[in-house]
């Protein structure tokens, strides 16, 4: 695997992600910057998927569970082919095909509509079982964000995959630190999140988020490894490479405009040339 390309490829989401939200004038930056590199991995090569038949059967599936964060995932499928790049233009505006959240029935290449946050990790355990009951050899994956699993769902979710052996079904945390109103040490101390999923039954690893050769690596580990759900922790930094994110102690959710955000964009570009990518400027 070339991992210069995804990295380029991670670049290539965080820029596009930049631009989607900073057209809409608002979004949410800081978990879809933190969640760049693992959708480089996936769509850059992990995956087995046809843009040009997004409803194929054998395909792998991916379910982005904290749906809020749509933004990154619509900038990868763009950059695969899914849809025009000119999408990406229209954003939570009047007649788009890409609102706010996930959504399967007007984005190509979404296989699920997410967004109520402990409900994609419970779809993406069905779609697993579903898979597997009809005899097909795709893997499921999913993206749960960390301030999500404060969600009692999420855990009831952790016993059916493991109560089912779904050894196809590889979870991601994306452990970023921080969710809508504060750290999560403020709102609910989740104490040890790799040593959660391994209590519930799942193998588990914790990788740097950032880094997509270890991504790619935890995943292959994860595949050679039968007989139980999978979990990676991508241990991450909310807002990731995406400067004017950084810079705010509130990331979840920020406006701004596209000047402001070609300067974030010029960022990137400057990292990658001096091979400090993704880099950062971290206040916490």
């Amino acid at each position: 695997m070339d991992f210069e390309k995804l990295t380029r490829l991670s670049a290539d989401i965080r820029i596009w992600t930049i631009r989607t939200i900073a057209e809409a004038g608002f979004g949410h930056i800081g978990g879809s910057a933190s969640i760049a590199d693992v959708l480089a991995v996936l769509y850059g090569g992990m995956m087995k998927i046809d843009p040009e038949n997004p409803k194929w059967e054998e395909r792998d599936w991916f379910v982005l569970s904290k749906g809020h964060c749509a933004p990154a995932l619509y900038a990868a499928l763009a950059l695969r082919g899914f849809f025009p790049m000119d999408w990406l233009k229209t954003l939570n505006k009047g007649g788009t095909n890409l609102p706010s959240h996930a959504d399967r029935l007007r984005v190509p290449g979404v296989d699920m509509s997410t967004g109520s946050l402990g409900q994609g990790i419970s779809a993406a355990v069905g779609i697993a079982l579903a898979n597997r009951m009809q005899g097909r050899n795709s893997w499921t994956y999913t993206i749960v964000g960390d301030g999500e699993c404060n969600e009692g769902q999420v855990w009831e979710a952790c016993e059916v995959a493991t109560h089912q052996a779904l050894d196809h079904l590889i979870v991601f945390v994306d452990w970023n630190k921080k969710q809508l109103d504060g750290t999560l040490e403020q709102i609910s101390n989740p104490v040890d999140l790799a040593g959660k999923f391994a209590a519930f039954g799942f193998a588990c690893e914790t990788v740097p988020g950032y880094d997509v050769k270890a991504i790619w690596e935890a995943i292959e580990r994860a595949k050679a490894a039968p007989g139980k759900p999978h979990c990676i922790v991508l241990d991450t930094i909310k807002g990731l490479g995406v400067k004017l994110a950084e810079v705010e102690d509130f990331n979840h959710y920020l406006t701004f405009d596209v000047a402001k955000g070609e300067t974030s964009v010029e960022e990137i570009e400057r990292r990658l040339a001096e091979g400090t990518y993704p880099g950062g400027d971290f206040k916490w």
